[in-house]
Order: C-alpha cells, then sequence, then structure tokens
C-alpha cells in the first residue's frame, strides 16, 4: 500500500508539472481524440492469443514428500506449564535437551506438499519440468486448465541440469511448441505462465535481460535472465517467446527476501530438451568433462601471469589421467578460446564443453607465462563420481619440516600421507597460523595448503622459505591454494 501511495504522488507530481508547461487548452483535446479513436498512446504486445493457443498445455504440479523430524525433547523443565503447550511439538514432558538422532523412537514423520508447474511437450502425456519440483516426491498430482488431475509418473530426472520428465496416462493432450532458444536477443519480449505462491495458471511478462548467463551452483547451465516476474510455484513452467513458442523453463530467482527482485533465471529449452531426450530413453544425462577446476582472472591475477587484460579462464586444479591432463594443461595456464570459441571469463566454459559428446575434438586456445598456445583436447564424459576419477595417492614427505616464513607471517607444517591422498596432492604445505602481513593480505587462512607459489612447487617450509626469500618486492605474485576439496590462485604482494 505504500508503494501505490508513492508511486500515485510522483504522477500527481508529473501531470501538475505538465499541465503548468502545456497548458489545459492544449493537452485536453488530445485526451479527446485517444479516447474517442480507442486507439493506445503507446503500442504494446497482445498476449492474449499465446494464452488462449497454449495456455492449456501449461500444468500446475504439486509434490507429496516425507520427511523425518528428530525429536530433540522439550526445552523446559519437567514442572513448567509451558510443557502442555510444546509437547506436541518437543515430544513428553520430562524430557529436557534430548538430542535427536535419526532412527529415534521419538522420531516423527510428516508430510511435505509443494506446488511447481510443467508444459506437456506430447498429445500422449509426456511433461517437462524442473527437477527440483519433483525431487524426492513419494506423489505427484498433475492438474489441467480443464480442472481433470491425473497422478504422474517420474520417468527420470537431472539433478545437475534441474530437468525432469514425467509421464500421465492420457491422450490428445494440447501441447506446447518448442522454440529455439539459440535465436533469443536481449530485449526480446518473453510471457511466464505458472502458479506462483498457488495461484494457478498466472500470466506475467518481461523483456530478456541476458543470454548464457552462468551462476555459481550451476556452471553446465547457460541461463537466460529475464524480468519477468517469477516467483514459488513457478518453477518448470514454460517462458515463451512472442511466436507462442517455448524458448526457456523457469527455474529460479536472485533474491534476498524469498519474493521476486527483478531477477529471474530461465533454462534454455536447448539445452532442456537435449537431456529430455537422454531421459526419455532411460539413459543418464550426459555431460562433456575436461578435468579441470578454472576460476576467473582478476587485474591482479593478470599481471601476475604476465598477461595485458583480465580474460579467460583460468586453470587452477588439473584432474590426473582426466582429458586436461592427457592434453598437456597445467595449472596456472589460461584458457583464451575452446574450439574456436573466445573465451572471456570462467562462467563461459563449462556450458560449452557440457554439451559436447564423448570424443569431441577441439582446440584449446592458452596463455601459458605470457604466451599463447594451441592444445589438442578430446572431450570425455562427466564421471559419477569425481572423487573416484580423480583418487591417487601420494607418498609423504619426510624431509618436510615445521617452520615460520617471516616475509610472509605464517607457519607451516608439512602434510602427512593420509592428508597428501585426501587432497589428491604429490607437494605442498599445511598452513598452521596466519599472522597480519602479505598472506593474511592476499586471503590465506590457517588450514589451506600452498601448493604453488610464482608457479614453483612447494615441497616442503624449507622449500617455501627460500624462494619467497628471493621474490622480488611491490609485484603480483600468483600463490596457487588447495581449500577443502578445490584448488584456486590467490594474489600475494610482498613488502620492500
Amino acid at each position: 500500500m505504500k508503494d501505490r501511495v508513492l508511486s500515485r504522488q510522483r504522477l500527481a507530481v508529473a501531470l501538475c508539472v505538465g499541465l503548468g508547461l502545456v497548458g489545459i487548452g492544449t493537452i485536453a483535446p488530445v485526451w479527446a481524440d485517444a479516447a474517442t479513436s480507442g486507439q493506445a498512446l503507446v503500442g504494446l504486445p497482445d498476449f492474449t492469443p499465446i494464452v488462449k493457443q497454449y495456455g492449456p498445455a501449461v500444468v500446475n504440479i504439486s509434490t507429496t514428500e516425507t520427511k523425518v523430524a528428530h525429536n530433540t525433547g522439550s526445552p523446559f523443565p519437567p514442572n513448567s506449564p509451558l510443557n502442555q503447550f510444546f509437547a506436541p511439538f518437543f515430544g513428553a514432558p520430562g524430557q529436557p535437551g534430548i538430542q535427536g538422532v535419526p532412527g529415534d523412537k521419538n522420531d516423527q514423520k510428516y508430510q511435505v506438499q509443494s506446488l511447481g508447474s510443467g508444459f506437456i511437450v506430447s498429445p500422449d502425456g509426456y511433461i517437462v519440468t524442473a527437477a527440483h519440483v519433483v525431487k524426492g516426491a513419494q506423489k505427484i498430482i498433475v492438474s489441467l486448465t480443464n480442472h481433470h488431475q491425473y497422478t504422474a509418473h517420474l520417468v527420470g530426472l537431472s539433478t545437475r541440469m534441474d530437468v525432469a520428465l514425467l509421464k500421465i496416462d492420457a491422450k490428445n493432450l494440447p501441447m506446447v511448441q518448442i522454440g529455439d532458444s539459440g535465436k533469443l536477443e536481449v530485449g526480446q519480449w518473453v510471457l511466464a505462465v505458472g502458479s506462483p505462491f498457488g495461484f494457478e495458471n498466472s500470466v506475467t511478462q518481461g523483456v530478456v535481460s541476458a543470454t548464457s548467463r552462468p551462476l555459481p551452483d550451476d556452471p553446465y547451465i547457460p541461463f537466460i535472465q529475464t524480468d519477468v516476474p517469477i516467483n514459488p510455484g513457478n518453477s518448470g513452467g514454460p517462458l515463451f517467446n512472442m511466436r507462442g513458442q517455448v524458448i526457456g523453463i523457469n527455474d529460479q530467482i536472485y533474491t534476498s527476501s524469498g519474493g521476486y527482485m527483478g531477477l529471474s533465471f530461465s533454462i534454455p529449452i536447448n539445452v532442456a530438451m537435449d537431456a529430455v531426450k537422454q531421459l526419455k530413453l532411460h539413459q543418464k544425462v550426459h555431460f562433456g568433462w575436461l578435468g579441470v577446476m578454472i576460476q576467473d582472472v582478476s587485474m591482479d591475477l593478470a599481471r601476475s601471469f604476465h598477461m595485458k587484460e583480465p580474460v579467460g579462464a583460468l586453470v587452477s586444479q588439473v584432474v590426473p589421467d582426466g582429458p586436461a591432463a592427457k592434453a598437456g594443461l597445467r595449472p596456472g595456464d589460461v584458457i583464451v578460446s575452446f574450439d574456436g570459441q573466445s573465451i572471456y571469463n570462467s562462467g563461459q566454459l563449462p556450458p560449452l564443453v557440457g554439451a559436447l559428446p564423448a570424443g569431441f575434438k577441439a582446440k584449446l586456445g592458452v596463455i601459458r607465462d605470457g604466451k599463447p598456445m594451441i592444445l589438442n583436447i578430446m572431450v570425455e564424459s562427466l564421471p559419477g563420481n569425481l572423487e573416484n576419477a580423480a583418487a591417487k595417492s601420494a607418498a609423504p614427505n619426510s624431509s618436510a619440516q615445521k617452520g615460520e616464513v617471516k616475509r610472509l607471517n605464517v607457519q607451516v607444517g608439512p602434510l602427512t600421507a593420509e592428508a597428501r591422498k585426501q587432497l589428491n596432492v604429490n607437494t605442498g604445505v599445511l598452513v598452521l597460523g596466519v599472522g597480519v602481513g602479505p598472506a593474511a593480505e592476499a586471503g590465506i587462512r590457517p588450514g589451506d595448503v600452498i601448493l604453488q607459489v610464482a608457479q614453483q612447487q612447494i615441497a616442503d617450509a624449507t622449500d617455501l622459505q627460500k624462494l619467497v626469500a628471493v621474490l622480488p618486492a611491490g609485484l603480483p605474485i600468483p600463490v596457487l591454494v588447495r581449500r577443502g576439496e578445490g584448488s584456486f590462485y590467490l594474489v600475494l604482494s610482498l613488502p620492500h
């Protein structure tokens, strides 16, 4: 309500200014002509033909999932009168502080119902939706616009692509037309149909804000970004172009409030339908794989790698025996092109590779030590378990000793044989402590493993001390760090 009042106030001010500058006698006939002619002052797209023709092919999906609540017992004393009110939630009175564990006799099962959307892609009842709408559901109910309801069977889903295929037992159903998301351009009008907050068959519109937008948690999906109002319940519904063709699956929003804030993301239909074809054949959805971890190139990183511009995808980790390792790619290489297509940031590479079949041969444009080079690489299929695919044991380095690197103000120690095996590293030192100084400013933390400094392998504390002692001051120096399961580069600047 407050927002509406503010909007009306601003409009009133704008009209008063307009009347003061133009005059009532001048502007009144314009309104009269527009009113009598029935013509709109501004031409806008009319979405009604799309809704009438393809709206019946959009379905509402409700799911039921059984979950288990681990009873933690009542937090109140046994004689507290509050127990009679909270017993249904915490269990029997007189059991304060009981720690619930899976399989506990006090565990309670409860059902969670959720809503989503989908669209019919064939008259015999195949329906496409988002995987997160139906994942884990024991029961899936599909409702059509004619109020007919069907129990749906899950044909298959891909969590990584967030696409699912359902099947209902019906015939002669209305269906959508599939478009070409590759022809989508920024600025085009688009239309979303779904069930936001359970309001069935709601229609919202907007424009394409960006294409091939990478998101951190979904590297294989080149999202379509729009300003179409999408909210919980829209997930899995179609995004139409002005020809009435589905060019995306509404998938997620960027929000700090839980509701729409102007940023909506949809899975391109070209990508989604490739997955649907494999799911329909009961196949595992394939993703191309190079076997590298990559990161963006900042200006400081570009300088530290002797590059003129901060472009490309910086290789921070290479999986042993993976496609990249076989091609000769190394940590510190910067990928600037793949199969003839320029790579400006790390988000561009995974969708390009993921869409390719195993065995595809490509040329990789790389900058190594400031010099361009070309590597030949063969794409492989993404392993089901990357940890198993990458696991290699390493022998402990018995010569490694604990030590302090005063120029960095860090304390480091050796890695145990078990740690080397778990982290899949052959060299490196464990950071035990970080004081105020260059290492802390670079972002190095206790628990990190320093693998390289200035692209030189670090074997032990003595090795690190000797290398740091001769490094130049005031220049950006790349430091390769392993943190958890991933490796990445930080930029170190040493004092004079």
